[in-house]
């Protein structure tokens, strides 16, 4: 068996797994068993696994509740621990037109990075996230103040930004601000944009970095078909809508033509995510320990030839935000 690669976390030093634990899936998409998501976690920690993202907003606090669990079933265990803090309008992505007041007022940061810190059981939190960002916010000194009083008391050991969909340079200015250590930004074959700008940043100013949505929410996974469909409530019906689908698909097919034989597309995704290096940990969705073996499997020091990245190069899909990419 293969043993797990880590890599240096930014200018915090933090020695993190490169293929880390994405925690959405477990509280807040449908279809979730939670005794198959509980092995799920404990076989990661078995298979070495020790970055997990979680976030306030993934069942109200619940994804987190299961994280603290997990923490403390292994206290001779170094198990980095992140979440993020929801906007106070509860509304994703964050508008142009939105305050700092409407979605991260000081008494909002404390507030609840304290009820995270009651759902996970725990004195501290390693990484505190904003959920949602506009780099508007970046200089004004009341969040900034708030994040800084909260690291000094201990609660919060590192702060980060979660940027939002297809935006990856909105967080630039929030980054020269000096407060915040990691970025969290959507990275995969489709969605390249990151490496223009905001890894070239990360790279010079020791800022870690986050890849996540490695599988375009499932369709690098190459499950989804024309058909496909989820139960109400599913998050996933709202963004693959037929608008959505329908190219996306297209675009698995060309892809799937520069599949190397023997590979799987899940594989290669999460290969081509862990070529670059600015990122410092990719963090799939994993409910069922099947998905845990697989996708740690990649985690083998073999990087992907300069050809077939070079080709991979060609699938980048630039997207705008728009109504359903929330």
């Amino acid at each position: 068996m293969n043993l797990m690669q880590y890599r240096t976390f930014g200018r915090l030093g933090w020695q993190v797994s490169e293929v880390g634990y994405g925690m959405w899936g477990l509280a807040g998409w449908t279809g979730s068993d939670d005794a198959e998501s509980r092995a799920a976690l404990h076989k990661s920690v078995e298979l070495g696994v020790n970055f997990f993202d979680t976030a306030w907003a993934y069942g109200d606090g619940r994804s987190e509740k299961i994280l603290g669990e997990l923490v403390r079933a292994y206290p001779d265990k170094k198990l980095y621990t992140a979440s993020k803090i929801p906007a106070r309008n509860f509304k994703w992505p964050a508008k142009e037109s939105y305050l700092l007041e409407d979605c991260y007022p000081a008494d909002h940061i404390r507030k609840f990075t304290e009820a995270s810190l009651e759902n996970l059981g725990l004195d501290s939190l390693d990484l505190m996230q904003f959920h949602v960002w506009n780099d508007k916010w970046a200089t004004d000194q009341r969040w900034q103040k708030e994040c800084q009083k909260l690291k000094d008391e201990g609660l919060v050991k590192a702060w980060g930004i979660s940027v939002n969909r297809w935006e990856p340079t909105n967080c630039i200015e929030a980054l020269k601000t000096g407060l915040i250590d990691a970025v969290q930004v959507i990275y995969n074959i489709f969605d390249q944009n990151p490496e223009d700008e905001l890894f070239p940043f990360a790279l010079e100013n020791k800022i870690a970095i986050i890849a996540r949505v490695p599988f375009d929410e499932g369709s690098l996974t190459g499950t989804l078909t024309l058909d496909s469909k989820w139960p109400e409530g599913d998050w996933r019906n709202r963004y693959f809508t037929k608008e959505n689908l329908v190219p996306t698909l297209e675009r698995v097919e060309k892809l799937r033509r520069d599949l190397p034989a023997g590979m799987t597309l899940p594989e290669l995704a999460l290969r081509f995510c862990l070529h670059h290096p600015a990122v410092s940990t990719v963090i799939p969705g994993m409910r069922k320990r099947s998905h845990v073996a697989s996708n740690v499997a990649v985690s083998d020091g073999k990087p992907l030839p300069a050809e077939l990245l070079q080709k991979l190069s060609a699938h980048r899909w630039v997207r705008m935000p728009s109504s359903w990419s929330d």
